[in-house]
């Protein structure tokens, strides 16, 4: 006697959990623009590559002992391949109870977390809904109100430090769902279908009197720049594309290394627009990002966060084929100045540098910690301190690149000065406590107000100032170790990468403090 009346039974149940949440729903979740759960993880994960667990679970109702209704649970798991790197992937499913918690099977999402913490893969987050977030409705289901406990939260800690965390908002995401967003090393959001908040409309009209759309509440014009998201995509493909992308700079976990590929670049590429890249004007600002990519491998660099702290450019990118992460800043925003958001975003970034052992290339052009009294009122000072302190606590190899500017606690802070950590500058290269030309304001303060001529006892002392502002000054007195032709950059990197390589085996595991989001 065979068991082939239970097979049959389970392919039944398997194509009623593959009906989602059906026809109707499926109908109008496509219509506002947006793939099915399984359409997602078909099109992120490798063709066929998709092993889904707990497929079974859901709510069934039994009439005379058979099955007559089956309701799938709204959130789909199990393991898969991108590029074939296995991962784990998690996805909630609109389409039942608008992925809230009384159309979940709690375990799954639980598991999910678990699985990737124990086997050491990626984990990523398809997230639309509140994501196992309660609602009122389960009030009238158990009869009594629980107190919130948020779901396998101390393995969403525990992966933080040990595996990439990659999280997509595509939908109207809300409480705990925002929550799984954010806790992420890296997250996208899509444009037009996608809003992110801690509470939707419904509840923040009664409770706050803001009318506000879901659109106008937690949509992308929100969040570019909110800090809650690190980047925006014009399409749940292009979302996709991107956190394979990120996930290709990334090694499987802590206790590997970043994966190393082959590059049709060449190392000793010198662009020669290096050498006048940076204006002879120090007031005039450029353009940072048509630097970037005569330095890095050829279509290579993925800028993170944009439009949040925007003075401060962060992103992952090659030399000679290996991942590293590069800091820099945009003097169009502010000067490049360290602002308390700007502050934020470095620190996060080193501490993802930190976390899976990415060299770190740090392209200072540093006007110090922005000032004035909204900066104070911001308190920049001290999210300043802590974006050095995690420069400080780094112990990924870092190499320094100045630019330009190099000035005050802000400029300081930019590398460990106190280690042996790389650094070439460029012939364009300033520096200081403060520039020259407020500092003097400040320094002979008492001269100048005392003075006759104030006017020209400013212009004596700033042609006596320019003429000892020379880099090759400092380089004499062995205060900066070399000074480079800009054109030599990229062939010096890739020859640092290969060494800081060599000692990355040395530092494989957990960091000296997780990485939180």
């Amino acid at each position: 006697m065979s068991w082939q009346k239970e097979v049959d039974e389970l392919r039944r149940r398997e194509e009623l959990a593959k009906a989602l949440g059906g026809e109707e729903r499926i109908a109008k979740h496509h219509s506002q623009g947006k793939y099915t759960v399984r359409e997602r993880i078909d099109y992120l994960l490798d063709a066929g590559s998709f092993h889904e667990l707990g497929t079974l679970a859901g709510k069934a109702t039994y009439k005379d002992g058979q099955l007559a209704d089956f309701r799938p649970g709204n959130f789909l798991f199990g393991t898969g391949r991108i590029n074939g790197q296995k991962v784990v992937v998690g996805a909630d499913d609109f389409t039942v109870r608008g992925g809230a918690a009384d159309g979940a099977v709690l375990g799954k999402q639980e598991y999910s977390e678990k699985m990737a913490h124990e086997l050491q893969l990626p984990l990523i987050r398809l997230v639309d809904g509140t994501g196992g977030g309660g609602s009122v409705k389960m009030l009238d289901d158990t009869g009594y109100p629980y107190v919130p406990v948020n779901p396998a939260w101390d393995y969403v800690v525990k992966n933080m430090a040990t595996i990439p965390v990659v999280a997509a908002c595509l939908g109207s995401v809300a409480g705990l769902g925002a929550a799984r967003v954010a806790a992420s090393h890296f997250s996208v959001m899509v444009e037009d279908t996608s809003q992110l908040f801690v509470a939707g409309p419904p509840i923040v009209k009664p409770g706050l009197g803001e009318d506000v759309t879901k659109e106008e509440l937690g949509g992308v014009q929100v969040h570019k720049s909110s800090g809650a998201i690190d980047n925006i995509a014009s399409s749940e493909e292009e979302a996709f594309e991107q956190i394979k992308k990120f996930l290709n700079y990334l090694p499987p976990n802590v206790w590997k290394l970043p994966p190393v590929t082959e590059t049709m670049d060449t190392a000793n590429r010198k662009e020669e627009a290096l050498l006048s890249a940076i204006p002879r004007n120090r007031k005039k600002p450029y353009k940072i990002r048509e630097i970037l990519p005569m330095i890095f491998d050829h279509d290579s660099i993925f800028e993170i966060g944009r439009f949040f702290g925007g003075g401060t450019v962060t992103g992952l990118a090659r030399l000679n084929g290996y991942p590293v992460g590069f800091l820099a800043s945009d003097p169009f925003i502010g000067g490049g100045a360290l602002t308390a958001e700007s502050c934020e975003k470095m620190e996060r970034f080193v501490d993802l540098c930190q976390t899976f052992h990415l060299p770190i290339v740090n392209l200072v052009d540093q006007p110090g910690m922005s000032i004035g009294l909204h900066s104070e009122k911001k308190g920049t000072i001290r999210k300043g301190v802590r974006a050095i302190s995690a420069i400080y606590q780094t112990n990924v190899p870092m190499i320094e690149i100045i630019l330009r500017r190099v000035f005050g606690v802000g400029g300081a802070g930019m590398t460990n000065g106190h280690g042996i950590n790389k650094r070439y500058a460029w012939p364009s290269g300033d520096w200081g406590s403060l520039p020259i030309e407020g500092g003097i304001q400040v320094a002979y303060r008492r001269e100048l107000s005392e003075s006759d001529n104030p006017k020209a006892l400013m212009d004596t002392l700033l042609e006596k100032m320019e003429s000892m502002r020379s880099p090759f000054l400092t380089a004499e007195a062995f205060g900066i170790e070399e000074i480079i032709d800009p054109r030599d950059t990229r062939p010096l990197l890739c020859e640092w990468v290969e060494d800081a390589y060599a000692l990355l085996p040395q530092q494989l595991g957990y960091s000296l403090h997780s990485m939180r989001p």
